[in-house]
């Protein structure tokens, strides 16, 4: 067996998610299965360099791991030579800057979504990419958890007949840090930092509308910041001045309608903190991170109203589970493993900057929606 080193810089990796899910569940996964392996027998083996700006916290999370390479000088990381891939999951703020840099070092870049905080930025990264000759990637990961890629089974399969309707609900509460520390970081709730449940979710739905049930064509969105005042990860106080709630409902072509609440300010009693609902004229498919529940046309109950005696159906009782057939993988990791190989020059990564930008032009028509209280439509973005 045959291997092949691919060096890459990992940049913004010590928070929750870039830990957990691109270090510890993809990258580090990747290098314990013995790497990626090629159409011509040879492994492709990650070796990653974290860089950051706390030297502490880089150093610790190396030595957790198992890794030697660390450091706080991003221009010396991006002038090896010995490195070719640069990956980004720092704020968004920073990410066209950063992700500049490193198409200009001549790196392949791969990072978080949104790709930027409007889309004149992403687009920009989109040419510079293409300009330079370099392979770009953005993270989608929901297309693989294993509760869509089960709804993807069905649509492909023919289940739903012709799809109508999409419903999403998304959320949970994200305590305010005064009695109990909050989940998620305290720049989410601040819009002058690149915060907003607008922008981050619309971008999520974005590919999952488009890749699943149909390319979004127009977008009508209502924002809300239910929660005015926040606590701080050192316990101070601030203003949320971004939103943390957003309705939008979505036109996509063939003129099924999708709508998606998403919110930082709900409190769950649904079967996960994702769940997508699918109706179709043969079935329909309720789908959490995970499970996929379905009813067909021939299983449908025949309820009648009648407010005045209870409620004879057991509606959960008619639907019916899809199996776990296969061993379903990190959602993160499938798609690290792809790209990896699409810069091995083994296959095409549709979810490039381009498709990032769409998810960026998504966020901002919703935004602009919501301003202007009125229905937009989502132009086409040029390749």
């Amino acid at each position: 067996m045959r291997e092949r080193r691919i060096g890459i810089i990992m940049h913004g990796v010590t928070g929750r998610m870039g830990t957990n899910q691109h270090l510890v569940r993809s990258m580090l996964e990747i290098r314990r299965q013995g790497g990626v392996a090629l159409r011509d027998g040879t492994r492709l083996m990650p070796d990653p360099i974290l860089v950051g700006r706390n030297a502490a916290k880089l150093e610790q999370l190396a030595a957790a791991h198992g890794l030697e390479r660390w450091t706080t000088d991003l221009g010396r990381a991006l002038r090896s030579k010995d490195d070719t891939v640069f990956f980004d999951a720092a704020s968004t703020q920073l990410r066209p800057r950063l992700l500049k840099r490193a198409i200009a070092a001549g790196k392949h870049v791969y990072c978080e979504k949104p790709v930027a905080t409007n889309l004149a930025a992403a687009l920009e990264l989109c040419r510079a990419a293409r300009k330079a000759g370099v392979k770009h990637g953005v993270v989608q990961d929901k297309l693989w958890l294993p509760g869509l890629l089960k709804l993807r089974m069905l649509r492909d399969s023919g289940f739903f007949g012709r799809i109508l309707s999409v419903r999403g609900e998304f959320g949970y509460w994200v305590f305010e840090g005064d009695w109990q520390s909050a989940q998620r970081p305290s720049w989410n709730y601040r819009k002058e930092d690149g915060g907003g449940i607008i922008l981050d979710m619309l971008c999520h739905w974005r590919y999952v509308l488009d890749n699943l049930c149909g390319e979004v064509r127009a977008v009508s969105c209502l924002g809300a910041t239910h929660v005015p005042q926040r606590w701080d990860e050192d316990g101070r106080k601030y203003r949320a001045s971004a939103d943390d709630a957003a309705y939008a409902t979505f036109e996509l072509e063939g003129g099924v309608i999708a709508h998606f609440n998403s919110s930082w300010c709900v409190r769950v009693r649904r079967d996960d903190l994702l769940t997508l609902q699918v109706d179709g004229t043969h079935g329909s498919a309720v789908a959490g991170l995970r499970r996929c529940f379905t009813q067909a046309r021939v299983n449908t109950p025949k309820p009648v109203w009648n407010p005045d005696v209870p409620q004879p159906i057991d509606f959960f009782a008619g639907w019916q589970e899809v199996p776990d057939n296969v061993a379903w993988d990190n959602a993160f990791k499938m798609q690290w493993e792809l790209f990896l190989k699409h810069v091995a020059g083994e296959a095409a990564f549709p979810w490039d900057l381009l498709a990032g930008a769409k998810g960026v032009q998504l966020a901002e028509l919703g935004l602009k929606s919501w301003k202007q209280r009125k229905w937009l439509d989502v132009p086409r973005l040029a390749p």
